[in-house]
């Protein structure tokens, strides 16, 4: 079971420091990690920086735009991640950026200005951080909502969505209410619930492990066509019975969390692990981890998460990933760095794990 089986590391300690320097650039955020691992064992974060391209509230963001904004910031942000950590390009042992998934114009800006799976990035930063050991992990993005256990070498895939991932489906719907982008849709949407009075009628599909979101997406968005809506709130003439911008961001937060709590109890009873961790810009939201606590805490088990520095696009979580390989000797030629739009978790070869 990996959640009981425990096996000696196949990482050996550093005979010397080490220094990554991680780019990521996956979606809207342009990221620059750079992280020291020394020989004692320990682990440094010298500096994590990022960007984001902001849309107007109600657009999305393009491919080509966004792609243009990773390539106008790149050395702006690299120069700013090297001054805080002390460090200058000499001192890099190694440079990390994000293969694939994610958009693909982005993608290829940033091989530009640099080869790692974001997947595992995103797991092995969480568990620098958090110090969880082997945990199920639910990973919650915007293009990505997936339940991983660790077993073998390799991050198997337990359950995901079969269709729009979690974070597109809040996005879209912070789209449809004209909230803003800054600092991110989901972040608006996680503050207007926290005003919601009223938890209103959604579907809710789960599928043995799996999750469905685009039905409730479109069912959310057809309140909007409501008589009782109120875009703007309750006038003095309404009723009890509206519905407000709001109650619709409650309900759906609460719907679809409860349906990621659900399918990651399964993976946790299945494997019989006491521990959960969230990684992913979603896992961000304090509502979701309040409920994945509740559910761990009665399974006698615990959540560990992390804040925005590391939930969020970053560079430093694709710098610890990438040393890790190159510790182990993984180096990729530069006529073999490549980048794709599609490549899933249990894809990666986590070598550095026994």
């Amino acid at each position: 079971m990996p959640g009981r089986v425990k096996k000696r590391s196949p990482l050996k300690a550093p005979e010397r420091p080490y220094i990554a320097l991680g780019l990521e650039g996956s979606a809207n955020k342009f990221g620059v990690g750079i992280i020291k691992h020394s020989p004692d064992g320990s682990t440094d974060i010298l500096s994590n920086v990022r960007h984001t391209y902001i849309t107007p509230p109600g657009e999305g963001f393009l491919p080509r735009d966004t792609a243009q904004h990773h390539r106008e910031w790149a050395l702006t942000v690299i120069n700013d991640a090297l001054s805080k950590a002390g460090v200058s390009l000499h001192d890099i042992d190694c440079i990390c950026f994000t293969k694939g998934p994610g958009m693909g114009a982005p993608l290829v800006s940033v091989a530009l200005v640099a080869l790692l799976t974001y997947f595992a990035s995103d797991i092995e930063m969480g568990r620098e951080v958090t110090g969880a050991q082997n945990p199920v992990v639910l990973y919650v993005s915007g293009g990505n909502t997936q339940v991983i256990a660790y077993s073998q070498q390799c991050y198997r895939i337990f359950g995901e969505t079969l269709d729009i991932a979690v974070g597109n489906c809040l996005d879209r719907f912070a789209r449809v209410i004209n909230l803003s982008n800054d600092p991110s849709p989901g972040y608006n949407i996680e503050q207007e619930a926290k005003k919601g009075k009223r938890l209103l009628p959604l579907p809710y599909t789960t599928k043995g492990m799996d999750i469905s979101l685009s039905g409730i997406l479109t069912s959310t968005e057809a309140y909007t066509m409501d008589k009782r809506f109120r875009p703007n709130g309750p006038s003095a003439e309404d009723g009890d019975d509206i519905i407000t911008p709001q109650d619709l961001c409650f309900s759906l937060q609460e719907h679809v969390f409860a349906m990621l709590v659900e399918i990651t109890e399964r993976a946790m009873a299945h494997i019989g692990s006491k521990e959960v961790l969230i990684v992913g810009g979603v896992g961000c939201n304090e509502r979701l981890q309040e409920m994945m606590g509740v559910m761990a805490k009665e399974r006698g088990g615990k959540v560990f998460a992390t804040d925005e520095r590391y939930c969020i696009d970053n560079g430093i979580m694709i710098a610890q990933a990438g040393l890790l390989s190159y510790r182990m000797g993984y180096q990729t030629p530069l006529a073999k760095s490549t980048c794709t739009q599609r490549f899933r978790t249990d894809q990666v070869h986590v070598i550095w794990r026994a």
